[in-house]
Formats: C-alpha cells, structure tokens, sequence
C-alpha cells in the first residue's frame, strides 16, 4: 500500500532526544519541528490564510468534533474538504475528538487546561451519583463506555455516539493529510486506577481506529497517528508508547494533560520509546518553555490555541515575557510590540495604536495581536530547528529562558 507520509530526520541534538528533520506530506513538506497553527472550525480564528502564511506557518490543525458538530461532515465534503474550505494549500491536520471527551466530560465546568501547575490530588472522574451531590456540579456534555463516547450537541441538544471507527469515517470526509486516532485525553489530577482505565480504553480505540483507517483507500493519502496516553505515570507512559510503536501508524502523538513541572519528564520516558524514524506530534502545547522541553526531548510538531486565543484578549508575547496591550501604560506608547520583530503588526502599528484598537473593541486589535503572536511562536520554534542544526540549541535555550518573564 501507498504510503501517504515520509519523515527524514536530518539532523540529531548531541546526547539527547532532540532533532530536526522534514515531515513529507501530499500537499507540501513541514520542516521540523514545527509549530502547527490551530484553525479549530477550519479558520484560525480572526486571521485570513494569507496572514496565517505570512506569519511564517507551513500547516493548520483543525477540530474533528467542531467540524462534525457545525457545519457537519455533509456540508464538509460539499465544500471539498478541509483545503477547499480553509483556501489552505499546504499540509492539514486534524484531532480526532479525543480531547473533547474529556474537557466535555471530566474537565466541563472545571477550567482546566491542558498543562496544569501545582495540580491538586482530586479524582476528576468518579461516579455519576458522586457528581450529582456536589453543589458546585456541572452538567457533563460527553459519557463514555467501552465502545465510544456521546456527545450532547451544544446547539441543539441532540445525542451523537463517536466510536473510534466514527472518528475516522468524519476525519476522512474533513481530509487532512495528518489524522489521529480516538483517545481518550485524561487529567494528571485523576487516580491510577482511572489512568488505567482510559489508557486501556485509548489502546482498544488505537487499534480499532487504525483498523478501519486501513479498511478504506485514504490509507493512501492521509496519515494515522496513534495517541499516547499514560498521565504522571512513567510505567503508564512507556507502555502506551511501547503498545502503540508496535502498531503500524504513521506517527504518533502524545496526548492527556501534564503538570507543569513534569511535561519534558513525561514526554522523554514516551519518546525513548517510540520508534526513531517516525514524527512525534505533541498536542495542545505551546509555551514557549514548553516548546523549548518539547523540542529537546525528541518532539517534532506541536499545536495550541494560546496564540490567537491569548491576542483576541489583548496579552501578546514579547522575548521579555507576555504583556497585556489594555494596560494604562501603553496607551501612549509608540514603539511597536517588539523592536526587532518584522510581524505585519509590528512593522506597521505601535503599541499606542493597538492599545487604542483593542480598548475601542476593534476587531482589528485582535487579529493584530493574534499576527504577532502567531509569527512570534512559528518564529520561536523555526529559531529551535535553525540551532540543532547548526549546533547552538543549548545557547539559545539559554538565552531566550533568561530574558523570557515566565507566567
């Protein structure tokens, strides 16, 4: 059979996991690592293709629940698919609903994000009855059983069931070059016996996912990756990735929520275990610490949010740490957001002006905020390839953690 990716790795971080390398797909290659710009509902959210591609971006992640929750996956293939819909031409990903079994589920109400810092020790998954005696309970959107999970439809109140197999048939119609299977996405905060539990459950899932996906002719043309899950365990951790290395994927990527102070511990147990010669995709991460441990530890795309989530709310990034453009002080401000940056936004606004846009709830002080901060993490991890491969990784490293102002 065809196959529908191809990764070389082109050069390896001396002692360590880290590497630079180059994920060929059918609509371009993704020099690595790479970060990957979320268009969760096929646009990133306020920016056109051509803005995304000018700040550097070479592919977009979309969403398989929301695409399948609206506009739904008939009037996907209508459109022509995630390429013709996005008016994206290079290579596309896309999730496989996973993560939202949990944020629906365990995670709905809770405000948890993918890293955490100092979690709490609290079961987040428990029995129905343990939820409903909670005053401050709130009404999950997502079950799971052995087969799959149901979703309630936000819009209409109507009952979805996703099965593995489901998940596929939906990414197929969508028809990103790089698809992942279903999983389930966990807390570090939940018990070992949950932990258990669901990496059982995601490996079930891996395999049926993997199965159908070989059933049918996109095998030829989109890509498979398996997801590994495991928690704040390392026994966990290194048996998904040894179970799911095993399976004939394309890739792979590392899923669940982390700690903050253990994600590059849990991501090198994973990667000394997954096979060389294959990408490694870690999802929804995307601090420029994070991404720093990420890329040392043997990672070679990621994806989040944070960018254009954080620039619709007027917090940008800059090398001296995150500054929030609504703040007094930059009211009359007429330097840029950052001096050496060549981001549309700082070639051609300053800070004043921005300031004024978002105060003024201007649509244009976002989409300004989200250019520069998308071009800013693209441009970090673009930097990362640029000093494995020439040898300066640790200095740059370094240099940028020691300037950089940490939330």
């Amino acid at each position: 059979m065809k196959k529908p990716l191809s990764f070389e790795i082109t050069k390896k971080l001396d002692g360590r996991l880290g590497r630079a390398g180059i994920i060929h797909t059918p609509h371009g290659d993704i020099q690595t690592p790479a970060f990957i710009v979320v268009g969760t509902k096929a646009a990133v959210r306020g920016l056109t293709p051509e803005m995304v591609k000018e700040a550097g971006a070479q592919a977009v992640l979309a969403n398989t629940y929301h695409l399948y929750m609206q506009p739904g996956e008939e009037l996907v293939r209508k459109m022509g698919g995630i390429q013709n819909m996005m008016c994206w031409g290079g290579p596309t990903f896309t999730d496989s609903g996973g993560f939202q079994v949990f944020s629906l589920g365990a995670g709905y109400g809770k405000n948890i994000s993918k890293v955490l810092k100092d979690a709490p020790v609290v079961p987040l998954i428990g029995p129905r009855e343990d939820d409903t005696e909670r005053e401050d309970a709130q009404p999950r959107l997502v079950e799971i059983d052995h087969d799959g999970a149901a979703f309630k439809s936000p819009f209409d109140g109507s009952i979805h069931f996703i099965t593995p197999e489901r998940s596929i048939e939906i990414q197929h119609t969508i028809g990103a070059d790089i698809m992942f299977a279903f999983d389930e996405c966990t807390s570090p905060s939940e018990p070992r016996t949950y932990q258990r539990e669901a990496l059982d459950r995601t490996h079930r899932w891996a395999k049926r996912s993997l199965d159908f996906h070989k059933s049918r002719l996109n095998a030829e043309t989109q890509a498979l990756f398996g997801v590994v899950q495991g928690g704040r365990h390392e026994d966990l951790r290194k048996e998904s990735a040894s179970v799911l290395g095993a399976l004939d994927f394309d890739g792979f990527g590392i899923g669940g929520s982390f700690d903050k102070n253990d994600l590059h511990t849990a991501v090198r147990w994973v990667n000394e275990v997954l096979p060389e010669g294959k990408p490694r995709h870690l999802l929804g991460i995307g601090e420029p610490e994070d991404l720093f441990e990420g890329v040392e530890n043997g990672c070679d795309t990621f994806d989040c949010v944070a960018p254009t989530r954080l620039g619709r709310h007027g917090t940008v990034y800059t090398k001296d740490g995150k500054i929030h453009i609504g703040n007094e002080r930059y009211k009359s401000d007429l330097t840029p957001i950052e001096d050496d940056c060549d981001c549309y936004a700082c070639r051609q606004y300053s800070r004043a002006v921005i300031a004024h846009l978002y105060r003024s709830r201007e649509m244009l002080g976002a989409m300004l905020c989200s250019i520069h901060n998308v071009h800013f993490i693209v441009g970090l991890v673009a930097q990362m390839r640029a000093a494995l491969i020439d040898g300066t990784f640790d200095k740059l490293k370094k240099e940028f953690l020691n300037r950089y102002k940490r939330d």
